[in-house]
């Protein structure tokens, strides 16, 4: 049995909902992306709404393919990228081109500007901070490089398999010691 219902993307889940308060802060990123050009495949989405979506994946610490499994379950996920109920949500590889189109200085800009406007807003505090740049090139290009690994037909992405693929030669998965 087939129903159809209207429904009202402000009335599902809760007012006091993180995603909402989040929301209300969300800066216009039309002008800040407005050199930006639309992305093949990208069906619509549009950067602005593509950026959301990667604001969500570090708000949620997500890879790329959990993120789009999250929008693809997730209605407040939904929401706050700007996508309808029945629209399908982006594709996990659409994330990589986007962040590669936008570009890791603006990206960086952009998430640096957030955090500040978030802070201000009061709804984000600092306890502690610490950034290592490496980690955060590590996470942008993994899923890159599984991927690669995937097109190479190798089924599993560890050390033995990670030199031929990774961007950075001297890349181990679970290593914290100083051999590398």
């Amino acid at each position: 049995m087939s129903q159809m219902e209207l429904v009202d993307l402000e009335s599902i889940g809760s007012s006091t909902h993180p995603y909402r308060r989040f929301q209300a802060s969300l800066p216009d990123t039309t002008e800040v992306l407005a050199d930006v050009s639309q992305l093949k495949g990208a069906n619509g989405y549009g950067v602005a709404r593509l950026c959301r979506c990667l604001l969500l994946q570090i708000m949620e610490d997500l890879s790329d393919r959990d993120l789009a499994r999250y929008l693809a379950e997730n209605l407040a996920a939904k929401w706050l990228c700007g996508c309808t109920l029945s629209e399908p949500t982006p594709d996990y590889s659409l994330f990589t081109h986007v962040r590669t189109r936008i570009g890791p200085t603006r990206l960086s800009h952009l998430f640096a500007t957030r955090r500040e406007q978030l802070k201000t807003a009061g709804l984000m505090s600092e306890v502690f901070t610490c950034v290592d740049a490496t980690h955060l090139i590590a996470k942008a290009t993994r899923w890159e490089e599984r991927d690669t690994a995937r097109q190479q037909h190798i089924e599993q992405l560890n050390n033995e398999v990670l030199p031929n693929v990774a961007m950075d030669p001297q890349a181990r998965i679970g290593c914290t010691g100083k051999k590398k």
